[in-house]
């Protein structure tokens, strides 16, 4: 799917464990709770996705524009950020997933 146009797909709770989604247009697109394990989002375009609760574990965000992208309670633990254009307000969200539990 390398270079898919989903702009505003609906793809909550998707399963979407190691697609190649490299250069994606998912503008707007409905992420929320998708499985997105390992996947290749390298430079995909995520503005104003809601990736709420999704599993990004392991998933390839080099490059990628998540501004305005919904990431709360996102799991970005192994995730590669490099070069991905965020806001400071998400980053300082994205620092959150990285933090032990303190309860």
């Amino acid at each position: 799917m390398k270079g898919a146009n989903l702009v505003g797909a609906e793809l909550y709770a998707a399963d979407l464990r190691e697609a190649d989604l490299r250069e994606a247009n998912l503008v707007g697109a409905d992420l929320r709770e998708a499985d997105l394990y390992e996947a290749d989002l390298y430079e995909a375009n995520l503005h104003g996705a809601n990736l709420y609760r999704a599993n990004l574990h392991g998933t390839n965000l080099r490059g990628a524009y998540l501004r305005e992208a919904d990431l709360r309670e996102a799991n970005l633990v192994g995730a590669s950020l490099e070069g991905a254009y965020v806001t400071l307000e998400q980053f300082e969200e994205i620092k959150k997933s990285f933090e032990p539990f303190s309860g």
